[in-house]
């Protein structure tokens, strides 16, 4: 079976689990979160919709899930910190999709845009709800440039989208940037430039920080590209960018914990999480412990809401890896095992934002979401009550919102 998020990974096919579950009943009096999980076999793909019960972190589907995601292939997600917005990237139909979430977890499309390049991968938004970020894998085809592909690849692209005072966007155009081409020529456009393969990107809270994360196929080495946005979307390109990061960074994401300002990188050819500290300039410094090791290919990173505990998804052990942030923003694995199973094929990882007390993985081969309970003390995982759950068929990404009066820490993980 061909992982269809980036094209690049051929993995052998696994049967599903077709298990029929019994799950305990899920109320909305004691749903924590509202979980959405993207699917990607069907045209158009999927959302499945689940309420995550507050006690024991089982999911159990609304009754109108799945929804269609409103393109083909749909690979990342985002929800606004209002929690009144899902953002779905369809990644074969070059669009993005805004949804209006219903106090009832329901999802009604309001608005889609195709964006100025080809295949968008990645997804993301500030803090403060004021813009959206999308990763082109292909930036836009220029009047007698090269077509890019899989066989020609050249770079993706950055865009981005401004939002409303209710977290909406205002509507389709982009902001448009400048920036020195290859040939130290300055150029208007809907996007900026970044490196061939782009795989993910991801905001730095309570900063203007954007950070788009390439597996450079020319020169064999993987970068992070830093740019520091406006408060109008205008993006600068950070002093050094792009920065090395392994060989094959597949996901990356910044964090401000209490012991400082980091950004992970998960590197899938050498099987590493990379470690930087975050300059006040946006810059990145690599950790002076280096990378430290992961189980095979991991594919995902995300981190809990208090900011304490990193989780990476490693697609082909079908595990995920769970790690404590030290005082150099050094992870350290927690207490306990070293991984975690899953089901097969996990492709990202999930905290649920109202309380950081579940974890959930979107598993594209067996067609499951595995769910767990953290320990907020040492970041250790069970197995939530009648986890796995059964989702449509080949789950990419997911996002989540909280539900009721908890409180608002938007989080969600991406897959490309």
């Amino acid at each position: 079976m061909k992982l269809r998020k980036s094209g690049r990974v051929l993995l052998a096919a696994a049967a599903s689990l077709g298990t029929g579950l019994v799950l305990t009943s899920c109320s909305p009096s004691n749903t924590v979160d509202y979980v959405y999980v993207a699917a990607s076999k069907n045209n158009p793909g999927q959302i499945n919709v689940y309420r995550a019960d507050s006690l024991s972190g089982a999911l159990t589907q609304i009754q109108e899930s799945p929804y269609p995601s409103g393109g083909r292939n749909p690979v990342a997600m985002v929800t606004s910190p209002n929690g009144k917005y899902l953002y779905v990237v369809n990644k074969d139909d070059n669009n993005i999709v805004q949804f209006a979430i219903g106090t009832d977890a329901k999802l009604y499309p309001q608005q889609t845009c195709n964006t100025p390049g080809s295949a968008p991968v990645a997804i993301a938004i500030n803090s403060t709800g004021t813009l959206l970020y999308v990763v082109d894998f292909y930036s836009p085809i220029t009047p007698g440039g090269p077509v890019y592909s899989s066989t020609n690849p050249g770079p993706g692209d950055l865009v981005v989208y401004p939002l409303n005072s209710t977290q909406a966007l205002t509507g389709c155009t982009p902001v448009t940037q400048t920036y020195v081409d290859s040939n130290n020529t300055t150029q208007t456009a809907t996007y900026v430039p970044v490196g061939i393969n782009p795989t993910g990107v991801s905001t730095l809270a309570n900063s203007g920080s954007v950070f788009v994360s390439a597996q450079n196929a020319t020169s064999g080495l993987g970068e992070v590209y830093a740019f520091s946005a406006n408060s109008g979307g205008t993006l600068s390109t950070v002093s050094g960018s792009p920065f090395q990061a392994g060989t094959a960074p597949s996901s990356l994401v910044a964090v401000t914990s209490q012991n400082g300002t980091y950004l992970y990188v998960t590197d899938s050819r050498q099987n590493q999480l990379i470690t930087f500290t975050i300059l006040s300039s946006g810059a990145l410094t690599p950790n002076p412990n280096g990378p430290i090791k992961t189980d095979t290919f991991p594919y995902n990173v995300t981190v809990d809401p208090r900011g304490q505990y990193l989780y990476v998804a490693n697609y082909n052990a079908n595990d995920i890896s769970a790690y404590a942030i030290g005082s150099n923003g050094t992870p350290s694995a927690v207490a306990g095992a070293s991984s975690y199973a899953t089901g097969a094929g996990p492709s990202c990882v999930l905290v649920e934002p109202a309380l950081g007390r579940f974890v959930y993985t979107a598993n594209f081969i067996d067609n499951t979401v595995t769910g767990f309970e953290l320990n907020p003390n040492t970041g250790a995982l069970t197995s939530t009550q009648n986890s796995p759950y059964q989702a449509a068929g080949q789950p990419t990404c997911a996002a989540a919102v909280p539900h009721g009066n908890h409180s608002l820490q938007n989080v969600q993980s991406t897959a490309r």
